[in-house]
């Protein structure tokens, strides 16, 4: 696999003997207890690790743990299901800069691999501090890109480290994510089917607006459907939806009339109590009865859903259509997905609700049959966007 121009892969690195930093996405999230819940982001970054191994670099990963604002947790539940899935002992400091870090750092020897402590502990790091970035410089000679969903982030590991280290690339994983989004955003082959759902209009808007500068239909499931339903003045009862949007629910379905894009709504929905119902029961759109609200799309739509998708030479989709982690709510999610992987269209999966029912689905093939789960998450909205990644950008030379 060739980088993109201006950019120098993994396999151009001089990587052996070397201290390697990588930078991870380990932003994996944690249940209850706090052990990782999913590993998939783990197991997106192991072909990079292992091939800096063997190269015999002395490997330093560095990622950040939880959502900004909240008190940083310690990475050492990940530390331990990443030793389990790579089968090696994995070193993690107490902190990810300072006289731990360098002592385990410097006592590395060929193979092995250092976890630094969540970058999240230093503010200076969202900041994207230098001073701390050449704190992070002092513990590497190679930098490594890999953490392709956080490069919408302007963070120190991200930008002010790679641009001080000259020998510097894209790991594995980042470059298949570029390959594959430039494939929606450059000339996708047509017909180009976009298909979008979640919970709230606002937060779709600018992938809907992405979908309507290049794709000839947009099939729509969620809360985002409800949205646009009662913008056609359906009564949605007791679904979610967004009550204050519906000018922008008009205005959006106006647009894609104007720009002759097709909008595939629900005919039929699956109705509840409650998202977390155990009862459900098929019902057009138009009866939704009283008390009850709409969590995934019917049988009718899936069907409508599975016509344009296997019409389709290219589908981009992001968000559930249901409340896919509900049995009673999964069907629609899970019917499109089996659609999509047997039809003959290049997918591109976003988001990750989508991207763990792929996982969920248990089908080891599922995901290379659909074309590809990106694991970008908003760096992969903001791409197709067409914004630009300052994380990718400080890799460039």
């Amino acid at each position: 696999m060739a980088p993109p121009v201006g950019f120098r892969g993994i396999d151009e690195l001089s990587l052996a003997h070397q201290r390697v930093l990588i930078r991870v996405d380990l932003d994996v999230p944690l249940d209850a207890a706090g052990n990782v819940a999913s590993d998939r982001k783990l197991r997106v970054a192991l072909p990079t690790i292992q091939h800096v191994a063997k190269q015999g670099a002395r490997i330093v990963l560095a990622t950040h743990l939880g959502a900004a604002g909240e008190p940083p947790v310690s990475l050492e539940p990940v530390a331990a299901r990443l030793a389990e899935l790579l089968e090696q002992e994995l070193y993690l400091p107490d902190e990810c800069v300072g006289d731990a870090a360098r002592k385990v750092v410097g006592d590395l020897r060929e193979g092995q691999i250092c976890l630094l402590e969540n970058l999240r502990f230093m503010p200076e790091e969202a900041q994207n501090d230098e001073s701390f970035a050449r704190k992070l410089l002092g513990l590497c000679d190679v930098y490594v890109g890999e953490a392709f969903g956080q490069t919408h982030l302007t963070h120190a590991s991200l930008v002010a480290l790679p641009r001080l280290v000259k020998e510097r690339g894209l790991g594995y994983r980042v470059q298949t994510e570029l390959e594959a989004l430039s494939r929606v955003v450059g000339l996708a082959h047509k017909p180009f089917v976009g298909i979008v759902g979640g919970e709230s209009l606002p937060r779709r808007m600018p992938v809907l607006e992405a979908m309507l500068r290049r794709c000839d239909v947009i099939c729509v499931g969620g809360a985002v459907a409800n949205t646009l339903l009662a913008a056609r003045s359906v009564d949605v009862k007791a679904s979610v939806y967004d009550r204050e949007q519906l000018a922008m629910g008009r205005a959006l379905l106006s647009r894609a009339r104007d720009a002759k894009v097709e909008i595939v709504l629900p005919v039929d929905v699956v109705v509840g109590l409650s998202p977390d119902a155990d009862e459900a029961r098929d019902v057009s759109v138009g009866s939704i009865p009283d008390g009850r609200g709409a969590f995934d799309i019917g049988p009718r739509t899936l069907d409508m859903f599975r016509t344009r998708v296997q019409a389709a030479k290219t589908v981009l989709w992001h968000g559930a259509l249901g409340v896919a982690e509900n049995p009673a709510f999964s069907s629609g999610t899970s019917g499109v997905m089996t659609a999509l992987a047997d039809a003959s269209a290049f997918g591109i999966v976003t988001g990750d609700s989508v991207a763990t029912a792929a996982t969920a689905a248990g089908t080891e093939d599922l995901e290379s049959r659909i074309g590809f789960v990106s694991a970008g998450g908003a760096a992969s909205l903001a791409f197709i966007e067409g914004k630009k990644l300052p994380g990718i950008d400080a890799l460039r030379g």
